[in-house]
């Protein structure tokens, strides 16, 4: 059986399987378990191949149908198992052609492949594609999520640090006090007294700064929402017009920024903006949806990287949150411009 451009595409349509966008890789290889059952059920049958040619004794016809169907399972199940997001659509060729071509072939024999037996191929070769891809998926997840269990260490860590430290300042502070008060008490003359009284007065504005940071690291304590977002850029790394938008929970933001510039890419980030919010992924949400098309990876969402100008960042913060955000529109790229810069010297010496 020749099979028409038309009927190509039809046939592949009918092949292409859909599945919900919450099934698991699981799911998905159990759907290819139900697909080779039909396969399987089919050969058992005796119908995987068609014998048209009933002058020929049966031994014969059968024998050349065994030929047959081994040639055409043998490429079948090495586009199936060698199937990537590269070569998906032409292995699917590939192996509508194989179904031609061996038919075209086994002609004179006698016998012909059912298209029922491609229908199944084509299936499964689709559901393994489909497989890879929900594992992909999944891994990445789970990376995430390991990444995140990190982060949220990494943050308690940085809170329990800085209020152990905040606690240990506001006892030497106390202690200072108390003895500043008892000098005051017992100073001999206006002198001393405005003295003691001025360092006593210097200090509660130190104590009551304190308090402040201790108060805001209790509160980034309570409220697990509260964080920067941050909008970086890497020319020498991903070019020009290419933000990371994401956020950290740090309250030393640069802390993180700095680990994402670390061994995996060859230039430093530039930060064009911290943006405080009491609930960052919520404003890291709204970002991440607005720019939603110009995404750089259209598979992998959690790489936050976006192809837009910086400007329309800037608008959308700028309206949607808080108009007083401050943006550095230029990016400093040293390493990346030096760089460039040797790499001219020794083109020209």
């Amino acid at each position: 059986m020749i099979l028409s451009e038309h009927a190509d595409e039809v046939l592949f349509k009918e092949t292409t399987v859909d599945f919900a966008d919450n099934i698991s890789a699981n799911e998905i290889k159990n759907e290819l378990s139900l697909e080779k059952l039909k396969e399987k059920e089919l050969i058992k049958n005796d119908e995987a191949v068609l014998k048209v040619d009933q002058s020929s004794t049966k031994s014969i016809l059968n024998k050349q149908a065994k030929q047959l169907l081994r040639a055409f399972n043998a490429e079948a199940d090495y586009y199936i198992s060698n199937i990537t997001m590269r070569n998906v659509d032409n292995y699917r060729n590939k192996l509508a052609k194989s179904f031609e071509t061996l038919n075209s072939l086994f002609a004179i024999d006698g016998v012909q492949l059912n298209q029922k037996l491609l229908t199944y191929k084509l299936k499964q070769l689709d559901i393994v594609y489909k497989f890879q891809k929900q594992l992909d998926i999944e891994r990445e997840l789970l990376k995430a999520q390991k990444e995140e269990i990190r982060e949220q260490q990494k943050v308690e860590k940085e809170l329990q640090n800085a209020k152990r430290k905040l606690e240990k300042e506001e006892k030497q502070f106390n202690n200072e006090l108390s003895k500043l008060m008892k000098y005051l008490n017992s100073a001999q003359n206006e002198v001393e007294k405005n003295i003691y009284a001025d360092k006593i007065k210097e200090l509660e504005e130190k104590i009551k700064v304190l308090e402040k940071d201790k108060q805001n690291v209790l509160e980034r304590e309570t409220n697990t929402r509260a964080g920067y977002v941050y909008i970086i850029s890497n020319i020498g790394s991903f070019g020009k017009d290419v933000y990371k938008i994401g956020m950290t929970r740090r309250l030393e933001p640069m802390d993180r920024i700095s680990e994402l510039s670390s061994a995996s890419v060859p230039f430093p980030f530039d930060v064009h903006a911290l943006i405080f919010s009491e609930d960052a992924p919520a404003l890291e949400n709204t970002l991440h949806k607005y720019f939603k098309k110009q995404e750089v990876n259209k598979v992998n969402q959690r790489k936050e990287f976006f192809k837009v100008n910086l400007e329309e960042i800037k608008e959308l913060v700028h309206n949607e949150y808080n108009n007083t955000v401050h943006f550095t529109d230029l990016a400093a790229a040293e390493q990346y411009f030096e760089s460039l810069k040797i790499e001219q010297q020794e083109t020209a010496g």
